[in-house]
């Protein structure tokens, strides 16, 4: 038996140069035995991997399998360093073997992969930190959290951009994150026990808490589905559960009772301070005048009631654009796309999708708010054509200036907007279109739909066959990017 040391359970950096020099080797996956620091080779002998042919250098895979390694690796399941030894070999022989989703063990990896992802996001959601006794605004502060798979050192980039100035640790069973707001180091595993209780801050959380909560949009069942017991127990908010929950037919009823019947003051006082300039069209050479030109965009009426112009956002060199209907109303009050309820569905399924929100360009096809005023809140109305076309122009100069490698249609709307005609939206889900300039072009639900099903089993549904369409538009573009030398 050959004897493959790495440093740690997830250290994807030495497993990526022990498989090398085994595959260059000859050597097959069932003769290795893969130690991480924490075993022990035991009684028997262990060999040493032997020196590959220095004639026979040459091993190259798919940049897809280098991304899929990197998530499997952090799996919990100890035969993922034999898996992708044999997925390894196999590539060499086979080079299309991942565009086989059928394939046993393209679809083992592929859950795993799917699996470590999910973890990586509910420990981003779902860690509280708590200050510790005496601690000041900026901390120290402790947090507990139990993850599934070996992901600490992937969460950790996370967490030292979001919290970069605060002083905090986060303890696990299988090891301890520790920032003091300018070097990170890794700690031993810790138990929940080496966390404080709860401090004035929190108290302050679970106020803000039950005055959210939101009696209306009440499912319990959702809540269970999206996060487990094991994360539950250790948010502090969950106590207050029980109690939310029976009293939320009695709130309802009240909140109808009290329906709003003037504007948002915030609404009237950003609308008051719109500026008044007709947008100079004829100057744009690049995207930072189209932005602006755009802010006095009067093409067509929409502007007379919205607050402002939302225009996309993201890298100028993004290889995906993303293309929504229209802003909501958060995203009017904000000048920002995707950042209300629909939006915070869409962050969630491309991490879900293993893609990057942060190296996309997200916009929609109009750029202004169009709603019915109904009390204090203002209801979204869908666009009708000429409102689309009227925008056209701003989403041909986002397209003009992003140059993306591929366009996803998140509508009805966006896809007529792109498009330039009605058309299925379930016909062109399942076909690969393309723009007039042969920009490849993939069309799916906006994320607003999955929010609008009655249905728990329907969302549910809907919101893995959206997820599905992402990781499809992220396989579309991946399969345009050539091989890279693992």
């Amino acid at each position: 038996m050959i004897a493959a040391r790495l440093n740690g359970p997830a250290d994807f950096a030495g497993w990526r140069r022990e498989a090398r020099r085994l595959a260059l080797a000859g050597i097959q996956p069932e003769a290795v035995a893969w130690l991480t620091s924490e075993d022990n080779a035991g009684l028997f002998a262990m060999e040493s991997i032997p020196p590959a042919d220095a004639g026979d250098a040459a091993l190259t895979v798919p940049r897809r399998f280098i991304e899929l390694a990197e998530n499997v690796i952090c799996h919990r399941d100890a035969g993922r360093f034999v898996l992708l030894h044999r997925l390894l070999l196999r590539l060499r022989d086979e080079p299309r073997l991942l565009d086989n989703a059928a394939d046993a063990d393209i679809a083992r990896a592929e859950a795993m992969a799917r699996s470590v992802r999910r973890d990586l996001h509910k420990m981003t959601a779902f860690v509280r930190f708590r200050a510790v006794s005496g601690a000041d605004e900026d901390g120290p502060f402790i947090a507990w959290f139990e993850p599934e798979h070996f992901i600490l050192e992937r969460a950790a980039r996370f967490f030292t951009g979001r919290f970069a100035g605060m002083i905090w640790s986060i303890m696990t069973p299988q090891g301890s994150l520790h920032w003091d707001g300018s070097t990170l180091q890794f700690g031993p595993a810790a138990s929940k026990a080496d966390t404080p209780d709860g401090d004035a801050m929190e108290a302050y959380w679970l106020t803000y808490y039950v005055n959210i909560f939101n009696p209306a949009r009440l499912k319990p069942k959702a809540m269970k589905s999206e996060m487990p017991v094991k994360y539950w127990r250790n948010l502090p908010e969950a106590e207050l559960i029980a109690p939310l929950i029976a009293s939320a037919a009695r709130r309802a009823e009240d909140m109808v009772m009290r329906a709003p019947t003037q504007p948002p003051e915030r609404h009237v006082r950003q609308l008051r301070h719109r500026p008044e300039a007709q947008a100079d069209e004829s100057a744009i050479t690049s995207w930072q005048d189209a932005a602006a030109a755009a802010q006095g965009c009067r093409r067509c009426a929409l502007h007379c009631n919205a607050t402002q112009t939302v225009f996309g956002e993201g890298p100028l060199d993004a290889p995906v654009v993303f293309v929504g209907e229209q802003p909501g109303d958060q995203e009017d009050l904000a000048g920002r796309p995707f950042v209300g309820p629909a939006g915070q569905v869409f962050d969630r399924a491309i991490q879900e999708a293993g893609l990057d929100r942060a190296r996309a360009y997200v916009t929609n096809a109009v750029k202004h708010f169009k709603f019915q005023l109904r009390g204090k809140r203002r209801i979204h109305e869908k666009p009708n054509v000429g409102e689309i076309k009227a925008c056209r122009f701003w989403l041909d100069l986002e397209l003009q200036f992003v140059k993306p490698r591929l366009v996803v249609a998140l509508g009805a709307s966006a896809l007529r907007s792109l498009i330039g005609h009605a058309g299925s939206l379930a016909s062109a889900r399942d076909r690969e279109l393309a723009l007039e300039d042969g920009t490849p072009l993939l069309a799916t639900v906006h994320p607003s739909f999955l929010l609008r099903l009655p249905d728990e089993e329907a969302r549910s549904r809907e919101y893995a066959r959206f997820v599905a369409d992402l990781e499809r538009a992220g396989a579309s573009y991946r399969n345009q990017v050539s091989s890279a030398g693992i």
